[in-house]
């Protein structure tokens, strides 16, 4: 999906996104249809004349699809071979001759917290903080190091580490976003991009460890990454402040004082069935007794219960999930207690990015208030203290507050306690420390003013 802002607006509204979607290949071009609000398609009249509906026939909404040096597209319709192009206000096609109106810079409309997949190596990309440089090695990104944020500003793109610290031109990562730290994104269908510079260079995995940095030389399509969202991997601890682990691939037990790989799960959800799934790193399922862990088998269903940053896990058989005297986890318990109680962790979030029905969470210059209707997000940096509570920190290293009308800022001298609840893939609802959930409003304003998880109290993440 891609997008582009309105002209006069600070978010990427519905009706500007799009979706390329592939219908045929013709050599090394390809042909799209885009796919867009409401699902219509962006349909050419006879006339030229541009409008989202539905086309009479394929010559009226098929393009051919040209990828430029620069990261910008070009669009021609196939039928007619003219060029999609805009002047500023309209878009209309009308010219068989191509010239500056027609390339359009695509927007990523996909959350801006993602990592970064090579098929080639079948690794995702990891910052290394001690040494400033960034590697290709990781086959299962459950480590917070692999995920970046890829901010988009004047027309570049900037892709900031985990550590707040930037892919740069240079060796090394840079400290701040600087013309050193702008690539050009050519993108193509199905996420599959890579990052340039204006020279015409681009980042590649080099050497036997896989160190990302410029060159030109890429071989077998080496430079191209799937970008994908940042998945979301999550550790569970005990009462008894034991992390549940995997002992020897089969046993699930509650013994370690310390987070491993083997205490870490990918926690995926069915929309339509309400289902979690727990995945560990080693591509099994969390599943009850007498169950392989094979991702079709019931027995790896749990339904969840919230409870304050908590959860209690319901297995196939009704029962819940307990701890034993000796570690073992087991599906035991009749009725959810404090023993069934789970204190989750984001085991791959040092900070949190929302994005809200209208848009990012941050501050603005314009209110001294915190927002839900931004383009360019702030990073929540999210402090652990007990199970299933965390603190909100500012940039500037100060807490989030929240005053009495349910409204945020973000110069707090003391620390608040907020309670994170995973609502779907990728979804979380935000308890905060006035018992209310936290919303955005269409004004444009954040409040924790809603006694329920509305639509408006769901963020992607």
């Amino acid at each position: 999906r891609w997008g582009r802002h309105g002209r006069h607006s600070r978010q990427t509204v519905p009706e500007a996104i799009w979706e390329l979607q592939v219908t045929m290949k013709q050599g090394k071009q390809t042909v799209v249809e885009l796919l867009g609000h409401q699902g219509r398609y962006l349909v050419v009249d006879p006339d030229g004349s541009v409008r989202c509906g539905k086309p009479a026939s394929v010559q009226q909404s098929q393009f051919l699809l040209e990828l430029h040096c620069s990261g910008k597209w070009t669009l021609q319709l196939l039928d007619s071979k003219k060029y999609l192009e805009s002047d500023g206000e309209d878009v209309f096609c009308v010219s068989q001759r191509p010239s500056s109106y027609h390339k359009w810079l695509p927007q990523l409309a996909m959350h801006v917290h993602i990592v970064l997949y090579n098929p080639t190596h079948q690794c995702y990309a990891r910052a290394d903080a001690v040494l400033d440089r960034v590697w290709v090695d990781t086959p299962v990104p459950y480590l917070k190091e692999c995920g970046f944020v890829l901010r988009f500003r004047n027309g570049m793109y900037h892709l900031e580490t985990s550590s707040h610290k930037y892919v740069s031109r240079a060796e090394k990562l840079a400290k701040k976003p600087s013309a050193q730290t702008a690539f050009n994104l050519n993108l193509k269908p199905r996420c599959l991009a890579f990052l340039s510079d204006q020279d015409g260079f681009v980042l590649y995995p080099q050497g036997k460890r896989g160190r990302l940095c410029l060159g030109d030389n890429p071989k077998e399509e080496e430079e191209w990454f799937v970008i994908k969202r940042c998945p979301q991997w999550v550790s569970l601890k005990t009462k008894a402040k034991r992390y549940v682990s995997i002992i020897c691939d089969m046993e699930v037990y509650a013994g370690s004082d310390k987070v491993t790989p083997k205490s870490v799960f990918h926690y995926e959800f069915d929309p339509d069935t309400k289902a979690v799934q727990l995945k560990t790193v080693n591509n099994r399922y969390l599943a009850q007794v007498m169950a392989n862990g094979r991702r079709m088998e019931p027995e790896t269903n749990f339904r969840a219960l919230w409870h304050c940053g908590k959860i209690f896990l319901q297995a196939f058989n009704g029962r819940y999930l307990a701890t034993m005297p000796i570690g073992l986890v087991v599906a035991s318990a009749m009725h959810p207690g404090p023993g069934e109680a789970f204190g989750v962790r984001l085991a791959n979030r040092a900070f949190l990015v929302l994005r809200g029905k209208y848009g990012y969470v941050g501050s603005s210059a314009c209110h001294d208030v915190l927002q839900c209707n931004l383009v360019d997000p702030d990073c929540i940096e999210l402090l652990p203290c007990k199970p299933g509570v965390y603190h909100f920190q500012a940039c500037g290293r100060s807490f989030w507050s929240l005053s009495s009308d349910g409204t945020f800022r973000t110069w707090g001298k003391f620390a608040l306690n907020f309670f994170l609840e995973i609502q779907g893939s990728n979804i979380l609802a935000v308890l905060a420390p006035n018992g209310y959930y936290m919303r955005g409003d269409r004004s444009g304003t954040l409040l924790a003013d809603s006694e329920g998880v509305t639509s408006e109290c769901l963020w992607e993440f």
